[in-house]
């Protein structure tokens, strides 16, 4: 499953990049009944809106090459595929691959 949050919602909502900052992907990945995905979720979502980054949220659960990958790192954050964090949001890294730290 995938899902894009904004402002720390659940809500489907595309976040726009202003004109002078190029877009980029940033991939957040959770499993069910993670309660470090749920608090990752808050804090990633608050910071893309402040950042005005779109993030695409997959549910790794049940999809074995998934579950493969990313299960003992969960919650994981990627930035054009390259990983950023682990376990928790981590502000500084997340800004710094963005080019906005």
């Amino acid at each position: 499953m995938s899902r894009r949050l904004d402002r720390g919602s659940e809500a489907e909502v595309p976040a726009r990049p202003g004109p002078e900052q190029p877009s980029a992907t940033v991939t957040f990945y959770v499993a069910r009944d993670c309660h470090l995905c749920e608090r990752a979720r808050g804090e990633l979502g608050a910071l893309a809106a402040e950042l005005g980054v779109e993030v695409d949220e997959i549910d790794i659960t049940g999809v074995p090459e998934l579950e493969r990958r990313y299960r003992e790192w969960i919650p994981v954050i990627e930035v054009e595929g390259d990983r950023v964090s682990v376990y928790r949001v981590e502000d500084a890294a997340l800004r710094h691959k963005l080019g906005r730290g």
